[in-house]
């Protein structure tokens, strides 16, 4: 049986801590188009468009609207710093 792997998630913009929570699976607004960041996903930079930044975590999604940002993926944590 194969074991759940969890994300943690870190969304900071320059005044507040926005999320920090394990999470399933994270959608974010890439300059280059949107992609969705899973478990064991390959690591990552990229910096972030005008949009939304989608997380589920237990069957429940969240939203954070976004002016643009960067995020870095490495080890299955997401970290986000964001301008909102």
């Amino acid at each position: 049986m194969a074991v759940k792997k969890d994300i943690f998630l870190e969304v900071v913009s320059a005044e507040r801590t926005l999320a920090s929570c394990k999470v399933d699976s994270v959608e974010l607004p890439g300059t280059l188009g949107r992609f969705e960041v899973l478990p064991d996903h390959a690591p990552l930079l990229s910096s972030l468009a005008p949009g939304e930044i989608v997380f589920t975590a237990g069957g429940k999604t969240d939203r954070i609207p976004v002016r643009g940002g960067f995020v870095e993926v490495a080890d299955n944590h997401v970290s986000v710093c964001v301008e909102v």
